[in-house]
């Protein structure tokens, strides 16, 4: 006999993919054209420009048929040679991964270990920068938003660090969760490589990786001496000139790529900014009145994409999440390496409005009474309270 359906639409709660509009969805159901044509080439040069108001830059940008961890290596190949030395922070898992994919390239990761509760501290950056007297550290490579933790790093301030000790040293961020989702201006931040994923803010299926590039990223690369083929910038940015790529890229994700962009700039990025923080912060009241713990202890530090909850000591969060998808189909990210049973994470980004986040909660303080967890009741009333308060 087969698994019963469940009734109603399943609650995708995780930070990523998120929920996919049915605007992009049928952007993406339609005939693939030839990606050596005119009809391509203009799609082409269209995807490139709206992904530049996106990061906000004026430089050129990259698009891979790939995922973010793909970025992640092309940023390193195309700037660094190998020894090279990268400073880079422990924000949480992503950071570690990152850090295994440039030790894996022969780079040297020098690596600021943390307590996966604070974001980077730039006077840490700045510390380890002035000791680098001979200017061996190539990168600083940073996430920008943590979604194993729920942290938000502040990445101004970041390059002020780097700044204040006249550092030559690269930035290179890691925003795949934060872009279409959060405030990121990759030339006004003077960022020099700035990652980004489809499957985020921009409410994309996967499968799609993004570079902004500065002029000093572009520059380093061509003295950059690891090897790259697929990830090379100069191919890429060659053929991008008349709207094409060096292989074949994913026509019909740019379909949905065009539609994305349309649907932010519809909203407007500040709104679309705004709407996030409203419902990152509508979470945390239902969290702070059931008498759990937000993992990110610095509220200013708090991600506007997701809320990474502690479990009370001998309660297992990975059950928590088993209860909440088989009694009410609501997903649940959870808890990664580290903090893998500790934490349950409640994601609140995409294409959700008020509704979408109230019967979210509501599935979690259900599921919370279910698996036997202590906690106040009233959560979603205080969600409430502020979503109607602040409309």
């Amino acid at each position: 006999m087969s698994k019963r359906h469940p009734a109603g639409r399943h609650f995708l709660q995780i930070p990523g993919p998120s929920p996919i509009p049915d605007r992009i969805l049928r952007a993406t159901n339609r005939q693939v054209i030839d990606h050596r044509g005119p009809e391509f080439a203009t799609l082409g040069l269209t995807v490139l420009a709206g992904m530049q108001r996106i990061f906000q830059t004026r430089h050129p940008i990259i698009i891979y048929p790939s995922s973010g961890t793909g970025a992640w290596e092309a940023a390193l190949v195309n700037t660094c040679s190998p020894g090279d030395r990268v400073l880079m922070v422990e924000t949480g898992h992503f950071a570690i991964l990152w850090k295994k994919i440039a030790e894996r390239l022969g780079l040297l990761p020098e690596f600021i270990p943390g307590d996966w509760r604070h974001a980077i501290d730039p006077a840490q950056i700045a510390q380890h920068l002035a000791a680098d007297s001979a200017h061996t550290i190539r990168a600083v490579a940073c996430v920008h938003n943590e979604t194993a933790t729920g942290i938000t790093s502040d990445i101004q301030a970041i390059r002020a660090a780097i700044d204040s000790v006249g550092h030559p040293a690269l930035l290179m961020v890691d925003t795949i969760s934060g872009l279409g989702a959060m405030p990121y201006q990759h030339d006004a931040w003077g960022v020099d490589v700035s990652i980004a994923g489809s499957q985020k803010g921009l409410m994309m299926p996967s499968g799609l990786s993004f570079h902004a590039l500065s002029p000093k990223a572009l520059e380093a690369s061509k003295s950059a001496r690891l090897p790259r083929g697929y990830w090379a910038w100069d191919e890429i940015l060659a053929a991008n000139v008349r709207g094409f790529w060096p292989s074949t890229p994913s026509t019909n994700l740019f379909f949905g790529l065009v539609e994305a962009i349309q649907m932010l700039e519809e909203e407007g990025l500040e709104q679309v900014f705004a709407r996030h923080a409203r419902h990152a912060a509508a979470t945390r009241a239902a969290v702070a009145r059931w008498h759990l713990e937000v993992l990110c202890q610095d509220p200013a530090c708090h991600s506007p994409v997701v809320t990474a909850v502690l479990m009370p000591e001998a309660h297992d969060a990975d059950r928590l999440r088993e209860i909440a998808l088989e009694h009410f189909d609501l997903s649940l990210g959870m808890g990664l390496s580290k903090m893998a049973g500790r934490v349950f994470r409640i994601g609140h980004l995409g294409d959700i409005n008020d509704l979408t986040l109230i019967g979210a909660l509501a599935g979690v303080e259900m599921a919370l009474g279910l698996a036997g967890v202590p906690h106040e009741r009233g959560g979603v009333q205080v969600a409430m309270d502020y979503l109607r308060e602040t409309a």
